[in-house]
C-alpha cells in the first residue's frame, strides 16, 4: 500500500475533534496542509464518544471477537502509535478468568495469538496485587494502552504544533463550505448519521473509580460467559472500568443494572475495589457500521471525506484511518479494505 505524501498543500476543514478528527488534524498537518478543526462543544471532547473509550491498543485481544481485517491493520495501527505518540504505555495485556470459567480462558487463547500462557507465580511479578487470585493468565506482551483522556489533549497539542488550528463550540453544516476549502473531512460520529444512512449508535457504559488498595500496572481482561469487562489503570490511582456493549442509540446516564454489572465484576478481579471511590459513571454512544468496521468514505470527486464507524476500534484504527486519508489526498491510494467510494 502506498500512503504518498501530498505533493501540494491543501487548505482542508476537519469537522468533529474525537479520536478519528484528532488523529486527520496531525497527521495531514505533519504532512503539510492547512488544517482547520471545527468542533461543536466548547470545551474540548465533551461531546466526543472517544472521551469514553478504554484507549486499549490490543490488536491481539480483538481477534478474539473482531473481524480479521480489524486485527491485521490494528499491527499496522499499533505502529503508528508507537511512532508517533511518546505517552503510549507499552505494559501488555493480561486476561484472566475465575475457577469456574475456564473454558473461556481456553477458547480466547485459541481465538488469539502473540500470549504466553503464564502460572500463578508469573501473575504475582507481572501483577503483585492479583497474587494468588488465578492460576493461569494469557499475556499479551506487545500490547498497550494509554490514559485517554490525556492522549486526547496530547494529540490535540501535537496537531497544532505541526500548524493545525482549532475552533471550538462552533456548529457546522455542509452548506457552509466555502469556495477556497480543498476537502472537508467529517469526522463527527453520530452526528453525520443523516447523510450515512448505513450508521448506526451502540451504547457503551463505563465507571472511573480511584483506588487506594489495589495498583494494576497493564489492561486487565476478565472472562466471562455473560459479561465483557476490563479494568485499565491510569495515574493517581484511577482505574477506568468497562465496558458494557447495548444495541441502542439511547444516551441516557448508566442504568443500575450496568452499573452492578461492572462493579460485580471489579469485586470479582479483586475484593479491594470494593472500597474504591466512584468517580464517574458514564454513558455514551458509538458510531458503527453494520460490518463494524470503520471505514473511510470519499465522496464528491474527493472533496468530502467521511471517516466514521468507530464501534469499539476508535482508538485502535484512528492512526491507519488517518494514513488512508493521507494516500487519498496525496495519491495513488485507490484501493484499500478501509476506503469506500461513494
Amino acid at each position: 500500500m502506498d500512503l504518498a505524501v501530498a505533493e501540494s498543500s491543501k487548505k482542508i476543514v476537519i469537522v468533529g475533534a474525537g479520536i478519528f478528527g484528532l488523529w486527520q488534524a496531525y497527521l495531514l498537518a505533519k504532512t503539510g496542509h492547512q488544517i482547520l478543526v471545527i468542533e461543536q462543544s466548547p470545551e474540548p471532547f465533551a461531546d466526543a464518544a472517544s472521551q469514553y473509550a478504554g484507549a486499549m491498543i490490543a490488536p491481539f485481544c480483538e481477534a478474539e471477537s473482531a473481524e480479521p481485517i480489524v486485527c491485521e491493520l490494528g499491527f499496522e495501527a499499533a505502529a503508528l502509535w508507537r511512532e508517533h505518540y511518546p505517552g503510549l504505555i507499552e505494559n501488555g495485556s493480561l486476561v484472566v478468568a475465575g475457577a469456574r470459567d475456564q473454558g473461556e480462558l481456553k477458547r480466547f487463547a485459541r481465538l488469539t495469538e502473540g500470549h504466553e500462557i503464564v502460572g500463578a507465580e508469573d501473575i504475582a511479578e507481572l501483577e503483585p496485587d492479583l497474587a494468588g487470585r488465578f492460576q493461569t493468565a494469557l499475556f499479551y506482551k506487545d500490547e498497550g494502552h494509554m490514559i485517554t483522556p490525556r492522549a486526547l489533549i496530547d494529540l490535540k497539542k501535537m496537531a497544532e504544533t505541526n500548524g493545525a488550528q482549532f475552533i471550538f463550540g462552533k456548529q457546522w453544516s455542509s452548506e457552509e463550505v466555502k469556495a477556497d476549502t480543498d476537502i472537508t473531512i467529517d469526522c463527527r460520529g453520530v452526528g453525520a448519521r443523516s447523510e450515512l444512512s448505513q450508521l448506526r449508535g451502540v451504547r457503551g457504559e463505563r465507571i472511573l473509580i480511584r483506588s487506594q488498595d489495589v495498583e494494576l500496572k497493564r489492561p486487565i481482561r476478565l472472562l466471562h460467559p455473560r459479561h465483557s469487562f476490563y479494568a485499565v489503570p491510569w495515574d493517581d490511582g484511577r482505574v477506568l472500568l468497562g465496558a458494557t456493549l447495548i444495541e441502542s442509540e439511547d444516551e441516557t446516564p448508566m442504568t443500575v443494572r450496568s452499573a452492578l454489572e461492572l462493579l460485580g465484576m471489579a469485586y470479582a478481579l479483586h475484593p479491594g475495589f470494593s472500597e474504591a471511590e466512584i468517580l464517574e459513571l458514564s454513558a455514551g454512544v458509538r458510531p458503527s457500521y453494520p460490518d463494524n468496521i470503520p471505514r473511510v468514505t470519499v465522496c464528491e470527486s474527493g472533496r468530502r471525506i467521511f471517516v466514521n464507524g468507530a464501534y469499539r476500534h476508535g482508538f485502535l484504527l484512528a492512526p491507519m484511518l488517518a494514513a488512508v486519508t493521507r494516500g487519498v489526498i496525496g495519491g495513488p491510494l485507490v484501493e484499500h479494505p478501509l476506503l469506500h467510494f461513494q
